[in-house]
């Protein structure tokens, strides 16, 4: 295999494993946060902060570089259309992960002490899962799209 081929893959795993973690930390909160069950929540919390620590931010750091190796191995610009808009669904899905986060972080915790104090789960932690949910939404749905830009490559004028 050759140097750009390993890029490529790379590249592409990390896609896999960026759309792959995100639905998957979703669909698992989802799950969680419909039980109402604080002890589960807490559970389930706790182990999407980790993955989302290991895998996400992993991919999300090596996706940049990966994509600029390439673009460079293959002469794109970044400012072909297609890359430009890309490259701008990646700050906006950014922007909309690290709260997301920090936001988790928060859900497990308010989770823990409903668990310590033996109550249901709190206003607030109802308030931080509709922000999360919120975020979810537009992050997954540029997600999505980018997918779909790094596939087709489509003629876009910006």
């Amino acid at each position: 295999m050759e140097w750009a081929d390993f890029i490529r893959v790379a590249h592409a795993l990390g896609a896999c494993i960026l759309i792959g973690t995100g639905t998957g930390i979703a669909f698992f909160m989802l799950m969680a946060h419909r039980t109402a069950d604080p002890a589960f929540v807490a559970k389930t919390a706790s182990v999407v902060v980790v993955a989302d620590m290991i895998f996400t931010a992993t991919a999300a750091i090596a996706q940049p570089i990966t994509g600029y190796l390439l673009m460079r191995h293959l002469g794109w610009s970044i400012f072909d259309g297609w890359l430009a808009l890309s490259l701008a669904l990646y700050v906006l899905i950014g922007l909309f992960w690290l709260p997301v986060v920090w936001i988790q972080a928060k859900m497990r915790d308010e989770a823990q002490m409903s668990v310590q104090l033996g109550i249901a789960l709190t206003p607030r932690y109802d308030r931080l899962y509709r922000i999360w949910f919120a975020c979810g939404v537009p992050a997954f749905s540029a997600i999505v799209v980018l997918l779909w830009l790094m596939v087709i490559r489509p003629s876009v004028i910006i």
